[in-house]
């Protein structure tokens, strides 16, 4: 199936999915340089071959014409030559005009290759450098990731200390009031209170 110039007009790419890349105005711009210089060498191709066939069908009747019956014997020696003489310029201008649209069309071809070759350029490119702002995100956010696992850990294993650290104070809180109270409920604290109140406390 030949590329034309509509399919380059009515190509559509698929838009990544970040903000950096190609800019779609420029890629389109692009395009329609290539979509017009293609039809510029389409409608010259088509003159070229409308020339020839012009000059192909306007040169073998000459080439044919039988001398009129009229001309002397001597006027119609000379004529042949002539006439031998004018064919080869109808093919030269023939195999000129063959040699024009050849040309013609390779240059027609060239464009094609070059424009086909620019746009997948443009398009692997663009993927690679969608690929590669994909990569980089997925590894930023690996490290974010990683970074409040870690955090999130740390965090974990402070409580826990804190926790710990609360449940140790508590147990020596109660510890030294019990400690107190038998103190207070001791043999001791009995006469201490009596030599207390002799005092007058």
């Amino acid at each position: 199936m030949s590329l034309t110039p509509e399919d380059v007009v009515t190509k559509q790419f698929q838009h990544v999915r970040f903000k950096e890349g190609f800019d779609p105005d420029e890629v389109d711009d692009f395009l329609d340089e290539i979509v017009v210089e293609w039809r510029k060498t389409i409608e010259e191709n088509e003159q070229l071959k409308a020339r020839v066939a012009e000059l192909e069908s306007s040169g073998a009747p000459a080439a044919e014409a039988p001398a009129p019956d009229a001309v002397p014997v001597a006027e119609s020696a000379a004529a042949e030559p002539e006439a031998v003489a004018a064919e080869p310029d109808v093919t030269s201008t023939a195999s000129n005009a063959a040699g024009i649209i050849a040309r013609a069309e390779r240059l027609h071809d060239e464009h094609v290759a070059e424009g086909e070759a620019q746009a997948a350029k443009l398009v692997g490119d663009a993927e690679a450098k969608a690929a590669s702002i994909v990569s980089a995100a997925e590894a930023k956010q690996r490290e974010i990731s990683h970074k409040l696992d870690t955090e999130r850990k740390s965090l974990e294993g402070r409580i826990t200390e804190l926790r710990q650290f609360e449940r140790d104070y508590r147990l020596q809180l109660r510890n030294y009031f019990e400690q107190k109270l038998a103190d207070l409920d001791g043999p001791g604290s009995a006469t201490t209170g009596a030599g207390a109140s002799s005092l007058g406390l």
